[in-house]
């Protein structure tokens, strides 16, 4: 099986694969995060995250708390058919979408195993009286039983990896090193999805650490920078 990146729409792309050919999800969803109140969040990414245009813009990140768990339950099940039996689920999210994430995972029928903290470092921007916001998460989890005898490797709770402006293509985009780190839950020569590829870094860092992967974007934009980054390994 080659490596793929699809473009468009993964609810539609996901039904096209294969049933039971990967051995792990790893993905980057939107997520539909960015403020406290719900006009805040239906602002777009680019205003949201970094009030530039540094990076492109892309969709699917204003939906309601509602809509935005329907969306994250429909995709999530059809990922439960992609999947191997015990394959390794890896969700990026927020502080505020936490508890919405976690639900998502087990309304779709995968067993939630824990959460892992991404600290961005102290480089993340300071306010004076209060902590910093430093740390984002990813929800993990397996298709059914997870046997200790996979051929992967004991990996950290807690992994410490500064943004980098050299490393980010993405307005939500996160470190390589990071990604690196976090592929290494899947089994040894495994094949990767991740049906929200954005700037292609988890694909970049599958490729690097010896996975194959197939990837979905749906923004022409992001997908172009994808294929120039794996090409460029």
């Amino acid at each position: 099986m080659e490596n793929q990146l699809l473009q468009g729409d993964a609810l539609k792309l996901l039904p096209t694969l294969e049933a039971g050919s990967f051995d792990a999800l790893i993905t980057d969803p939107p997520y539909a995060s960015g403020g406290v109140h719900a006009g805040a969040r239906q602002r777009s990414p680019a205003q949201k995250y970094l009030d530039s245009n540094l990076h492109a813009d892309f969709v699917g990140d204003e939906r309601d708390q509602r809509s935005h768990l329907q969306w994250m339950v429909l995709w999530l099940s059809e990922c439960v058919r992609l999947l191997k039996d015990g394959a390794p689920v890896c969700l990026f999210t927020d502080w505020r979408q936490l508890p919405l994430t976690t639900d998502a995972l087990q309304a779709a029928g995968f067993t939630w195993r824990g959460i892992v903290v991404w600290d961005k470092t102290e480089g993340v921007r300071p306010q004076l009286g209060r902590f910093r916001n430093q740390a984002e998460y990813v929800v993990w989890g397996s298709k059914g039983a997870m046997p200790l005898t996979r051929r992967a490797p004991v990996l950290p709770g807690v992994i410490r990896a500064k943004v980098l402006k050299s490393d980010k293509l993405h307005l939500t985009g996160k470190p390589t090193e990071l990604m690196r780190q976090v592929v290494r839950i899947c089994e040894e020569g495994g094949r990767i999805l991740d049906p929200f590829a954005g700037s292609g870094t988890t694909l970049v860092a599958a490729q690097l650490e010896g996975y194959r992967w197939v990837g979905c974007e749906l923004t022409q934009h992001y997908a172009d920078v994808t294929r120039q980054r794996l090409a460029a390994l």
